[in-house]
């Protein structure tokens, strides 16, 4: 049985084809690039289910479902639940809880079966707190490398963009603002395991290479870790 995950994020579209056991394919493009979409697609066969958590709004939605329609199917939009996959969602309103998140969470905990962090780091960066029963138990949401740099630079008058690394002792600007970010990105994540009492971290996301090495905490690095929860969402839905 083939299930087709989709992560539809702000700036791209991941995708994979789970046949129950394992990925088969896995694939990306740029949000919105109906074309790439399609040319990834065209060959492959009608999927039993599509899973979808797309938090890049309406366009996103209507250019899946088009894409989709070909398959003479409906896709599943996930939406955060109460309790879904073992996992118990501690949010205050469980639905206003990104789909996203919640199928990350449920990823990392299927994957572990402990206590973590959920860190995923790519135009935003969300910290999600998982306890060692598995419940949800909150989390943080601050820009990515990129977004903070640019805010930091077109709201600051002496500042510009320039090329910059992380460096444990910058001695230039551009180094300066690259290596400020992702101490600053290392710094919530690690204060986020101490009030969760936990020592584990969960790592996806796209600017994951940078952050890794700076994180003080054991770490699990999941390339789709949001397409890991959907396939977990998709297979308690079939039993």
């Amino acid at each position: 049985m083939n299930i087709l995950a989709i992560d539809s994020g702000n700036t791209r579209i991941k995708w994979g084809l789970h046949d129950g056991k394992s990925w088969a394919r896995q694939g990306a493009v740029d949000q919105g690039d109906r074309a790439g979409l399609h040319k990834e697609w065209r060959e492959i066969a009608a999927p039993a289910q599509v899973v979808v958590a797309n938090v890049a709004g309406d366009n996103a939605r209507a250019l899946i479902s088009d894409l989709v329609s070909r398959w003479k199917g409906s896709p599943g939009w996930i939406r955060s639940q109460a309790a879904q996959c073992g996992v118990k969602n501690g949010y205050r309103l469980p639905e206003q809880l990104g789909c996203d998140r919640w199928a990350a969470a449920i990823g990392a905990w299927h994957l572990l079966r402990r206590g973590c962090v959920v860190v995923n780091v790519g135009t935003a960066m969300t910290v999600d707190v998982l306890s060692e029963e598995g419940v949800f138990r909150g989390g943080i949401i601050v820009p990515g490398v990129a977004l903070m740099q640019q805010a930091l630079v077109g709201n600051t008058a002496g500042l510009r963009q320039q090329p910059g690394a992380f460096t444990a002792f910058p001695d230039n600007t551009g180094d300066a603002i690259a290596s400020g970010a992702v101490q600053a990105l290392a710094g919530a994540v690690e204060r986020m395991a101490v009030a969760g009492s936990v020592t584990h971290c969960v790592l996806s996301g796209g600017a994951a290479d940078v952050l890794e090495p700076r994180l003080r905490l054991e770490v699990t690095r999941v390339d789709q870790l949001v397409l890991e929860g959907l396939v977990c969402i998709a297979l308690e839905r079939n039993r």
